[in-house]
């Protein structure tokens, strides 16, 4: 039980990351849909600035939360699946705003939520086993 705060940081990071990729991906669907249709949120939906500090913060979390599970329960599934994510939302940002980059973007986000779903799993069978 002596690991129970740690394990409490990383699940809410694990959850943070969670959190921050489903916002990536309303983020992206709106700008599908929004700013075509609507004509509103151009500048905010499309701005570089923004998604190079949304990917940034993904990669923040990520490494710190799945880099750290992956040093404690020494299963490379969640790294690999979420970098790979990672690197299909680089992409996103190397190709022109529209469906290319809607679609690297999903499969990023989609990506990095499964590695920190996964984490989040790898722990939950450890912390079982320490309150026996």
């Amino acid at each position: 039980m002596k690991n129970a705060p740690s394990t409490s940081i990383q699940n809410r990071f694990d959850h943070a990351g969670i959190a921050v990729s489903g916002l990536c991906a309303l983020h992206c669907l709106a700008s599908i849909m929004l700013v075509p249709t609507l004509g509103i949120g151009g500048q905010f939906f499309f701005a570089s600035e923004f998604h190079g500090v949304a990917l940034v913060l993904a990669i923040v979390i990520a490494a710190i939360t799945i880099g750290w599970g992956a040093f404690k329960h020494r299963l490379a599934a969640p790294i690999v699946i979420a970098l790979t994510g990672l690197c299909f939302m680089v992409g996103a940002l190397l190709v022109p705003h529209g469906s290319k980059e809607v679609a690297l973007t999903l499969i990023g986000v989609g990506l990095v939520t499964l590695g920190h779903v996964l984490n989040l799993r790898t722990r939950k069978p450890a912390s079982a086993s320490t309150s026996i």
